[in-house]
């Protein structure tokens, strides 16, 4: 018997076999795709535009003086162990605090449920399972346009979504009225998803009246709100006036969620620090939905690193490190804006055939150009410039350096694609 098991396995591993052939190269994520071909390209113009992440005019990274704070003052820290629940709770809470208010009933009350999370990715998916759950018969409306990595999230967690209308590509402006009709006509109790502020990628938020009447109508439906706030700060450099949208959700008396990320904003993105925050009805049902997340969270990854947890709890929970924050976030707002004056002049400056206001009137880290893919690929091509196939323009990107020469590119493109340009607005690809 011993040499008939022995002779069977030699005859198994001389075959040409492998447990993986059938496994396919995945397609590759558009943002990771531009940082790649950026990284690819030898010329010493090329610029990337695809990185959603702030930098400063000379085009580099920055380290906050908040955070360099932060960092003195943890050092030592007799957490950095292991992520205690002392520390998590801080944290969630601050977190909180920041998006509902700190005088908030929600907060005074422990009417919630607060987990971390790996940064606001992390934070959709706990959700995105949470819903898959406990309301396994929902579907959840992501807004046309969104955050491509929303659709995979939601669909590894198989929970069925659908689009609805956001943006006008024809004026370039917020598709209100079809936005509403669509949370009027999805079935009662759907979950929909809303960007809060400095929507990704349009960079075209509501008002706040248009807040107030979206938030009506999903009363009315009885649809779940969630929130993605991953540029508190980005839209008007204030991150309470940022936080006004969904406040007034709050105030109609919404049970919502909320996934935080302090990547941008604090510019944290490698230190992966989130939150998941869901609103309950009383503090016992905070504890169970708590329980749950938990739950969920420890078969995903455990818990979190706790450096840059530490981090954001210093910042958020020390008012002078807190208001230093708030200024370094209205400079970087302040740089982003100014790059977008600058980039609309010189673009009407050279005459551009089409019109440029969307530059300005568009809000956050985004501008959304409503370039063609084609004309992408020649920016890509022949000036050596790398963007989301969409014509998403990252302007932490653009800089006192190269915004003129981004600006006779695009004029280029445009000037000879124009009429494709048009049609592709119009149909809204």
């Amino acid at each position: 018997m011993r040499r008939f098991v022995t002779s069977t396995v030699r005859r198994y591993s001389t075959r040409n076999f492998t447990w993986w052939d059938h496994v396919r190269p995945a397609p590759k994520d558009p943002i990771m795709g531009v940082t790649e071909a950026f990284n690819a390209d030898s010329s010493p113009n090329k610029i990337n535009l695809g990185v959603g992440a702030y930098r400063d005019d000379e085009g580099r990274p920055v380290v906050l003086q908040c955070v360099r704070e932060a960092g003195a003052r943890i050092v030592g820290s007799q957490f950095l162990e292991s992520n205690s629940a002392a520390v998590s709770s801080k944290m969630v809470e601050e977190c909180v605090k920041l998006v509902y208010g700190k005088d908030s009933d929600v907060v005074n009350e422990g009417r919630f449920a607060g987990v971390q999370a790996l940064s606001g990715t992390g934070a959709c998916r706990l959700f995105a399972e949470f819903q898959r759950r406990f309301h396994p018969e929902s579907r959840i409306y992501l807004p046309d346009p969104t955050w491509s990595n929303h659709h995979n999230i939601w669909r590894d967690a198989q929970v069925p979504s659908k689009k609805y209308h956001y943006y006008n590509f024809d004026s370039k402006s917020l598709n209100f009225s079809m936005l509403i009709d669509d949370v009027k006509n999805a079935p009662d109790g759907s979950f929909f998803l809303f960007h809060p502020c400095a929507h990704n990628p349009t960079g075209m938020d509501p008002t706040e009246e248009q807040w107030k009447e979206i938030s009506y109508q999903c009363k009315v439906k009885n649809h779940f709100p969630f929130f993605d706030m991953a540029y508190q700060g980005f839209a008007s450099g204030d991150p309470e006036k940022d936080a006004r949208a969904i406040r007034i959700f709050l105030e109609d008396e919404h049970l919502t969620g909320c996934a935080q990320s302090f990547a941008k904003n604090m510019g944290l993105y490698g230190h992966r620090v989130g939150c998941l925050s869901i609103l309950c009805t009383d503090s016992k049902q905070g504890a169970a939905v708590r329980g749950q997340l938990q739950q969920i969270a420890r078969a995903m990854y455990g818990s979190p690193p706790v450096h840059g947890v530490l981090l954001v709890s210093a910042i958020l929970s020390n008012p002078d490190m807190k208001s230093l924050w708030i200024e370094e976030v209205k400079m970087m707002v302040n740089r982003i804006q100014k790059m977008r004056m600058t980039l609309q002049e010189s673009l009407e400056n050279l005459d551009s055939p089409l019109n440029w206001e969307h530059i300005t009137n568009q809000v956050g880290l985004f501008f959304f150009s409503c370039l063609t893919p084609k004309e992408v690929e020649q920016l890509a091509r022949e000036f050596h410039i790398f963007m989301t196939h969409d014509g998403r323009i990252s302007m932490g990107g653009v800089t006192t350096g190269n915004v003129n020469y981004l600006a006779n590119a695009i004029h280029d493109v445009t000037r000879s694609g124009k009429e494709e340009t048009k049609i592709l607005c119009n149909v809204g690809v």
